[in-house]
């Protein structure tokens, strides 16, 4: 590329808020040919709201994507090659959470553009907000966390809320089951996930017990918008699901997520607490919130 067009090039990117290490055209990959058009109409939306608080926006938009389908894998791909999935026509609950996070940082920041939403989204799924592979995807909520909350991306308050306590864990889930994930077939790859999971032997983090979620301190303290992770009891596995939460008009809270037993994005019909009691595996919630900048 000779020096004309590389100086255009980095004209492009800056107009287009986008780094010099966002993800290319070519390294994306869509769910179909409308998600662009999508992408901007959803974003359009949120600046016609005038909502700017985080908390507000990942409300709004969750509520905008109501009864989209719930699919799972949907960042599974053929072959060694990783690529920036943008899919806002269907979601697991962590591709989700990671959609509401990037349309509402995109409006927060004024623009309403799918490239911009692009880098909002690589920007919080891979370490150090740089698509570099399988390995460099942040699976972990707690790395996840970890990450992005060093980056300024995020907040996690679980530490602050009433009656939250402690926990250590060794998170190594993906590792040890090395055949649930087809991508870990390849020995480099899994060599350098098992690199990232050592950063996480005894790993301690802080949540709000399940049995403490309805209790009026906790009620009140958990915000529209929310993020939260239900922390579970999996060996090697810190969060098994992730939603927000979203309050009725008496203040109860409930969890608006994509279910995968209803097959579809929706408010769970159960408040908060009582669905909680159902997830046997659930031990409670750590809560995070994105941050304003």
């Amino acid at each position: 590329m000779n020096n004309i067009y590389m100086t255009l090039f980095v004209i492009v990117l800056a107009l287009t808020g986008l780094s010099g290490n966002a993800a290319t055209r070519q390294q994306m990959r869509f769910h179909c040919e409308k998600d662009t058009a999508e992408i901007n109409t959803l974003l359009q939306w949120g600046l016609k709201s005038g909502k700017t608080d985080p908390n507000a926006l990942v409300s709004f938009y969750a509520h905008e994507l109501l009864g989209r389908p719930y699919v799972a894998h949907t960042l599974d791909q053929t072959g060694n090659d990783e690529f920036l999935v943008i899919d806002v026509d269907e979601f697991d609950c962590t591709t989700f959470v990671e959609t509401l996070y990037a349309l509402a940082r995109t409006t927060m920041s004024g623009h309403f553009s799918w490239r911009d939403y692009a880098a909002n989204l690589e920007n919080l799924r891979y370490r150090r907000g740089v698509l570099d592979g399988y390995a460099s995807r942040l699976h972990y909520i707690s790395e996840w966390a970890v990450d992005n909350i060093s980056r300024g991306n995020i907040v996690e308050v679980s530490g602050d809320l009433p009656a939250s306590k402690a926990e250590v864990k060794t998170i190594n889930f993906m590792t040890t089951h090395r055949d649930l994930y087809p991508q870990l077939s390849d020995s480099a790859t899994c060599a350098k996930l098992r690199n990232f999971e050592i950063g996480y032997r005894n790993h301690k983090f802080e949540y709000v017990r399940k049995n403490m979620v309805g209790v009026k301190d906790v009620k009140n303290a958990l915000l529209e918008g929310d993020i939260v992770g239900l922390v579970t009891k999996i060996e090697g596995l810190d969060v098994s699901h992730m939603g927000i939460i979203v309050k009725d008009e008496k203040g109860d809270n409930y969890l608006l997520d994509a279910s995968a037993s209803a097959g579809k994005v929706q408010v769970e019909p159960l408040a908060l607490p009582k669905y909680l009691e159902k997830v046997k595996t659930c031990t409670g919630l750590r809560v995070f919130r994105i941050v304003k900048q």
